[in-house]
């Protein structure tokens, strides 16, 4: 049985065990998507990275999580960065292919990795905060306190969330989540997952703390989430939370919640650029399922 080079790299963090997991499969032309989507499964983190060859970049992606293909991910991007410069790849800017089209990456001399996000795009959303408070397990209250400058609304750097502004960090720690509601609420507004934030944040140089839920795409709770800072670090500008003084880079905690604390590194100047560090725990080899997507299953 043929056999595939797998990794798990934690991202936005440099310390095992913390960040989030990421599924990095550094060779794999020749795969199906439906040994891809076994492969992603089996892993059981919420996506899995396969890097291929590219005929228009230096390389190629696609991510998968348990049940079904994403078009990116922001930590699968940085660990399979964090990869590939622990094997060697040089300081410098790359072009890497993806279903949302080309980004740019830049690796950084100390493992650093930025990611370039998707063109914004955001909306605001004609949603009751009764059904919000109440799909996540939170007071109406509190989100209405936060709410009086920001808010409700689905922004996209790639892949879009709806954007939930909470007053405390104690609201957002106590949140109860109705996994179904979630899935309802995000699939009425075309929206991968809700990214719950304050900016009542744990650490004074950090500028907010957030959670992300998205189990209409098979993830939960996701621990710390890139899209998301991306899609959240544009809203913010959008909508001017810091008035005329933007931060040149915005600190996002995320993940505390779920015992993998993270960090995501944001800066928007222009474009929206999110980045972190990554490390590998676990390099090893899976077996590779027998491709059947031509078989025909009759009853």
């Amino acid at each position: 049985m043929d056999t595939t080079r797998i990794l798990q790299v934690d991202a936005f963090t440099d310390e095992p065990l913390a960040g989030n997991p990421a599924g990095v499969v550094p060779e794999a032309d020749g795969l199906s998507d439906g040994q891809m989507q076994s492969i992603a499964a089996e892993m059981a983190v919420s996506e899995t990275a396969f890097l291929r060859s590219s005929e228009t970049a230096d390389h190629r992606v696609r991510y998968f999580t348990p049940t079904q293909e994403v078009d990116l991910c922001g930590h699968a991007t940085i660990g399979s960065f964090a990869h590939l410069h622990d094997e060697g790849l040089e300081t410098g800017t790359y072009t890497l292919e993806t279903n949302v089209g080309e980004l740019e990456i830049e690796l950084e001399p100390d493992g650093t990795v930025w990611m370039t996000q998707d063109t914004p795009e955001i909306r605001e959303v004609d949603v009751g905060y009764d059904r919000v408070a109440d799909a996540l397990g939170v007071g109406q209250a509190a989100l209405e306190g936060a709410s009086d400058d920001i808010p409700l609304a689905v922004a996209s750097t790639g892949l879009p969330f709806l954007i939930v502004p909470i007053t405390y960090l104690s609201d957002l720690g106590s949140a109860d989540p109705d996994m179904h509601a979630i899935e309802d609420l995000t699939e009425e507004f075309d929206a991968t997952g809700i990214y719950l934030f304050t900016f009542d944040a744990l650490d004074r140089e950090s500028t907010l703390h957030g959670r992300m839920f998205a189990p209409g795409a098979g993830v939960p709770e996701d621990p710390v989430t890139g899209t998301a800072s991306g899609s959240v670090s544009a809203y913010l500008d959008r909508f001017g939370a810091f008035d005329d003084d933007f931060p040149d880079e915005l600190r996002l905690e995320q993940g505390h919640y779920v015992d993998r604390p993270g960090l995501v590194r944001a800066r928007v100047d222009g474009s929206v650029r999110v980045g972190g560090r990554g490390v590998s725990v676990l390099d090893g080899s899976l077996a590779v399922p027998e491709d059947d997507e031509d078989e025909i299953l009759e009853a």
